[in-house]
């Protein structure tokens, strides 16, 4: 059985234009389609001696569930093709530098104008206001100046470790963009109006360091590695090396686990120590020691049978292949024309419907504009002027 992505779901029936490209509008896209919106991607046509960037086939799921139209929007045709598309829309998410969605003359301002119910949210790396909102960037960018890189366990070269994934691009901009836009829709169901986000990165990268922020703020400690139990201070909330040489991580906060890994690992003695500072040197040296005896998959079967808060460090090949992701069917099957079958990240975000069978997707090619601009009534002959004039793809 195949099937297509299409609009089924708790969002179907929403229109959103995405002219954001890669990254964090890219991220949001994929999750409204994920509820079933119905998601086009406005993208420039490729001009003689460039190349336009895209993303590699196996990202951003592909491009399951939405459609991709080619529109110039430095052409004033282009722009009158977009703002006829934008009448119709529920949302706008674009992803340009502050300022050049005003400039190129199709902002949250234009747009209001032929349709005052828009969601219109942009994304950017610092905002649209602000000292640094002129600023270029990227994850690692926002990560720092938000705090987050100053909490990492530190390099041997002494320098915050950069972390494994794009926390800025993925929660603090994708995420926050479709909790704004979500909670922006339910505001227009009562008021019947739209209204403009300015989504930051960074400022989404902040609220997710918020605990950390308000301790300081509370009480003038500044949160740093090692310094709290969620940063490495205490034995029962750290990392542990089995025999083999792979990782299990111990996050045994609440007395009663930490008693129950004591008990496993034979060291009963460190119960009533859990948190006492003067002891976590030696708390530690012992669990280490007492985990390097056994394998990882040995101390998963002991520490299986209790309440442990123990679980192991997967690489990316054994969480595809954990049977709790498989029990939750949390991969999919999709078929892309140039690459064959393979598995991908499905449809995750509660109240998403999961697909059944092969999921179709379209080729890196794919040009859905001539369906996309049918629909706002561009015939066969205005659609082929526009191609020989280089206005749409």
């Amino acid at each position: 059985m195949k099937e297509e992505l299409n609009g089924s779901g708790p969002l179907a029936g929403l229109k959103v234009l995405d002219l954001s490209g890669v990254g964090p509008g890219a991220r949001c896209a994929r999750m409204l389609a994920d509820f079933g919106a119905d998601v086009t991607r406005i993208v420039p046509p490729v001009r003689p001696g460039g190349h336009r960037l895209e993303a590699p086939y196996h990202s951003y799921g592909g491009g399951r569930g939405w459609r991709k139209a080619v529109l110039d929007l430095k052409h004033e045709a282009g722009r009158e093709l977009f703002f006829r598309l934008a009448k119709q829309a529920d949302v706008v998410v674009e992803g340009f530098r502050p300022g050049v969605a005003a400039r190129l003359g199709i902002g949250y301002d234009e747009v209001a104008v032929v349709n005052p119910r828009v969601v219109y949210c942009s994304i950017s790396g610092y905002g649209q206001t602000g000292t640094a909102s002129r600023w270029v960037g990227h994850d690692i960018n926002y990560d720092a100046l938000a705090g987050m890189l100053a909490t990492t366990e530190l390099r041997a070269d002494g320098a915050p470790a950069i972390p494994g994934l794009t926390v800025a691009d993925t929660a603090g901009g994708g995420m926050q963009a479709v909790m704004s836009i979500l909670a922006a829709l339910l505001g227009r169901a009562t008021t019947g109006k739209g209204t403009y986000l300015d989504v930051s990165m960074t400022e989404g990268v902040l609220y997710l360091m918020s605990m950390h922020i308000d301790e300081y703020l509370a009480t003038g400690r500044e949160p740093a590695q090692g310094t709290s139990i969620l940063t490495g201070a205490f034995a029962c909330y750290d990392l542990y090396r089995a025999s083999d040489g792979l990782w299990l991580a111990v996050g045994a906060i609440e007395a009663g686990f930490f008693a129950n890994v004591c008990k496993v690992l034979e060291c009963e003695e460190w119960i009533p120590r859990q948190m006492d500072p003067t002891a976590q040197d030696e708390i530690r040296a012992d669990l280490k020691a007492r985990f390097a005896e056994r394998t990882r998959a040995e101390w998963m079967t002991l520490f299986g049978s209790v309440d442990s808060c123990v679980t192991k460090v997967n690489s990316i090949a054994e969480v595809v292949a954990d049977p709790h992701f498989a029990a939750r069917g949390d991969f999919i099957e999709v078929e892309h024309p140039e690459h064959g079958r393979y598995l991908q990240v499905g449809p995750l975000l509660a109240g998403a419907e999961r697909p059944v069978g092969v999921v179709l997707l379209p080729s890196a090619s794919a040009n859905d504009t001539r369906a996309v601009l049918g629909e706002i009534g561009v015939d066969a002959e205005h659609y082929s002027t526009l191609v020989d004039a280089g206005i749409v793809g």
